[in-house]
């Protein structure tokens, strides 16, 4: 079926552009009419440019969904409802969509599958999973619960390394205020009293002048730097390999993150396992959402044990890079016929060790920025005001 990039407006005038497949220009007419919009121009594309949407407006939909279907409302009525209440014109064009596949007789699955890049293939495949079963509904809840999981551990990440970054920058612009602006001021004065000049002053004012001189070269020559690497490491492999290392082997933060990644990937293994998808096509999902190369070839040489006839836990375990506490998890899930609920208590612990650890690095970081401004100052206001005290010392001598 065709894809149409389209101009439409609504009964306020409020213009709408979005994308939709259709038989013809007619046909797309009559989809957007049923969510009250007015075709002005359409344009035939061949490739799909629809971009996946954002995981607050995919837990809202499948939760919709799961609740509505729990309390035995058709599909095509809910997302009729949805197409012809949501406010963001990118849900009502997917909803329009998939109440139209569904209405021509396709399932929910395929229906998702029939907006390329707008849904991820994992969801997709749960879906389809939970039509297999006669279990969608529930299928839908496991996949909620784990999104708004997925959601909270994101916002841990962003919190666990923007929150650094921040004390970070507080400290390099009071240093370069102290050494650009305030410090030569003070030298200046002390340079024109004369006298001897101790070693730590003479140190003080040949950063302070370095500073000086070099700072406005420097901070842009970081910058780009910083730049630079991130564009390479997103279109060189081995770059982004050398750069997803480095991020793991960063201090207190490194386990950190490598615990939240571990934790989303027991959590996908476990979801997909429990809705009935092979062991093996869970752990390439599993592989997906780490998102480090490291872990990544990791999960990736254990399903290769794996599919050769090892035992999950040793296939883990070769690997070198899980801790003991999943590989005995994992045994025991196998040994007991229970390999869901021990992935699920994999999850459950690292959440809860993540949330420790997190709230214990920044509960340091205070009074480390402390301390370091501490040394900083102390350090500075003894160079500068040692040769003062000793020049008020020899003229009340005198």
């Amino acid at each position: 079926m065709p894809l149409y990039r389209y101009r439409a407006i609504d009964a306020s005038g409020k213009i709408s552009k979005g994308e939709s497949n259709a038989l013809n220009e007619q046909d797309l007419a009559a989809q957007l009419g049923k969510i009250n919009l007015e075709l002005i121009r359409s344009q035939e594309t061949k490739r799909s440019t629809l971009h996946r949407i954002a995981r607050r407006e995919l837990i809202e939909l499948l939760f919709e969904l799961e609740m509505l279907l729990r309390a035995g409302v058709p599909i095509l009525s809910i997302l009729a409802d949805l197409r012809d209440t949501t406010e963001t014109a990118r849900i009502r064009n997917l909803c329009a969509s998939l109440h139209e596949k569904i209405d021509s007789g396709s399932t929910l699955s395929e229906a998702l599958a029939a907006n390329p890049g707008a849904f991820p293939e994992l969801v997709i495949n749960l879906v389809k999973a939970g039509e297999a079963t006669g279990q969608l509904p529930d299928v839908l809840a496991e996949i909620v619960r784990s999104l708004k999981w997925q959601d909270e551990l994101l916002a841990r990440t962003r919190q666990l390394l923007i929150y650094p970054a921040f004390v970070t920058l507080v400290v390099s612009i009071v240093v370069i205020f102290l050494m650009t602006y305030l410090v030569p001021q003070i030298v200046g004065f002390v340079e024109n009293m004369g006298g001897a000049i101790p070693l730590q002053t003479r140190l003080l004012i040949s950063i302070s002048g370095a500073f000086a001189r070099y700072v406005w070269f420097i901070l842009p020559t970081a910058a780009a730097m910083l730049i630079l690497l991130s564009l390479l490491a997103r279109s060189n492999q081995r770059a982004r390999r050398m750069v997803h290392a480095a991020l793991l082997g960063l201090p207190f933060i490194g386990p950190i993150i490598k615990k939240i990644m571990l934790a989303r990937a027991g959590d996908t293994l476990g979801l997909t396992y429990k809705t009935g998808i092979p062991l093996l096509d869970g752990l390439v999902y599993c592989s997906d959402v780490t998102g480090n190369l490291i872990i990544k070839e990791a999960i990736d040489h254990a399903r290769t044990a794996i599919a050769n006839g090892a035992p999950i836990s040793r296939g883990f375990a070769e690997q070198k890079l899980f801790p003991a506490l999943i590989i005995r998890m994992i045994k025991t899930g196998e040994e007991t016929g229970d390999l869901s609920g021990a992935l699920k208590n994999i999850s459950y612990f690292y959440n809860r060790d993540i949330n420790d650890s997190i709230a214990r690095m920044q509960s340091l970081i205070e009074p480390a920025l402390t301390v370091v401004l501490g040394i900083l100052l102390g350090w500075i206001m003894t160079a500068v005001l040692g040769p003062i005290y000793d020049t008020v010392s020899r003229i009340r001598l005198t």
